[in-house]
């Protein structure tokens, strides 16, 4: 039978046939159901529930393209046509409508960048833009033989609104402080943009060298600007306010070419201010015409509050112009510790009023005591506020 029954039993056997190990083929069975689970469990954790953003295709670049849920609106009055951010200074936040799954939207705020790519200037903004404060609105200017003149704008914008200082809108004790006759020294022009808090108001002399300049560097500082205009006193010719000073004695034609040319010294203003005058303020029949003239351009008027003979309330009521009234001469004595004395006298007047205006020149000792005063009068609850916040407006009684 082909077996040797008499050889010792395991001699002479064939070597038995391997079979596959079945320890082997466990292990590769349970690995694969570990792959398998943990294939289902990322499936499970990244499966849409209806509340995420929907992803662009794979083949785009989310970084360079929109995602394919947001929605395109049409522009509004902070987008421009071509889709860049308009400036809006009561808004930092960019603003994204993104549709879920269930077809609600839900909107996104996130901050805005402040120095990432171009911006829109809105010319319907409440005050100008901090970047742009030192460049005109062109929309708010007219070419003239005497230089660019404020003009109120094709929508009924302003200069004064323009260029006026914003405040908190709050109804708390206002004081404006306005310092006068800059431009007229040099050393002292420098001094007062370089040391004095943004919320003080500057008056140009329109008489005062480099004003362009030195309405650029107050304008970027974050200072409300008037310009000063030479209005005839009591004692002229003796006392002289300089040339184009208006006069009771000239034609109203002449005293326009004046005011004009005074005008097309700088932009920016959110007014105009009196030098001297008290002749001229007191007259009605020559003061009527220019203070119909500033108000059309949409300015402001500020009276310095010295002659007690001023028709200016009287007349810029009858032509609707925006006027306001100094409460206060802060420096008639240059003294750093007088005029102290003469702020508090001021912070006395807001807190009995709401408001108060006080106007002084620019003297090394004034602007020191200014200086002083205001930041601790800050602290003291006091808001310092620009010029245009204070007027009587009869477009905003």
């Amino acid at each position: 039978m082909g077996t040797d029954l008499h050889a010792p039993l395991g001699r002479n056997l064939k070597a038995a046939r391997k079979r596959p190990g079945i320890l082997r083929i466990g292990q590769i069975a349970s690995s694969i159901c570990l792959v398998a689970i943990g294939v289902f469990s990322l499936y499970t954790a990244f499966r849409s529930d209806g509340l995420e953003q929907s992803k662009p295709p794979a083949a785009q670049d989310t970084s360079l393209a929109p995602p394919t849920d947001t929605i395109q609106q049409p522009p509004t009055g902070n987008q421009a046509a071509n889709g860049m951010p308009r400036s809006e200074p009561n808004s930092g936040a960019n603003v994204e409508r993104m549709v879920t799954g269930d077809g609600s939207v839900v909107t996104r705020y996130s901050p805005r960048s402040r120095d990432g790519g171009p911006v829109l200037v809105d010319a319907m903004q409440i005050g100008q833009d901090p970047r742009m404060a030192a460049i005109p609105n062109d929309d708010l200017l007219e070419e003239t033989p005497f230089g660019r003149l404020p003009i109120t704008g094709p929508d009924g914008r302003r200069p004064m609104d323009q260029y006026a200082r914003p405040w908190s809108g709050t109804r708390g004790i206002r004081i404006a402080i306005v310092l006068s006759g800059l431009g007229l020294s040099q050393t002292g022009t420098q001094r007062a943009i370089q040391q004095l808090p943004e919320e003080i108001t500057f008056a140009f002399a329109a008489s005062g060298n480099s004003l362009q300049r030195w309405m650029q560097d107050a304008r970027r500082g974050g200072h409300e600007i008037l310009l000063q205009v030479p209005l005839e006193p009591f004692d002229y010719p003796a006392n002289d306010p300089g040339p184009d000073t208006l006069l009771t004695s000239k034609p109203v034609a002449r005293n326009l070419e004046s005011l004009h040319r005074a005008m097309g010294e700088i932009t920016n203003y959110t007014g105009v201010m009196n030098y001297l005058g008290g002749r001229f303020l007191s007259d009605p029949k020559a003061l009527e015409p220019v203070m119909r003239d500033i108000g059309k351009r949409g300015l402001l008027f500020l009276d310095d509050g010295t002659s007690a003979q001023s028709k200016t309330a009287v007349i810029a009521k009858g032509t609707e112009l925006p006027y306001a009234f100094a409460d206060m001469q802060l420096d008639g004595q240059v003294d750093v510790n007088i005029i102290l004395q003469k702020l508090d006298e001021l912070e006395r007047i807001a807190r009995r009023n709401g408001q108060a205006i006080g106007v002084a020149s620019a003297f090394d000792e004034s602007i020191d005591a200014i200086s002083k005063w205001s930041e601790e009068a800050t602290m003291r609850g006091i808001e310092i506020v620009g010029v245009a916040s204070l007027v009587n407006d009869p477009k905003n009684p």
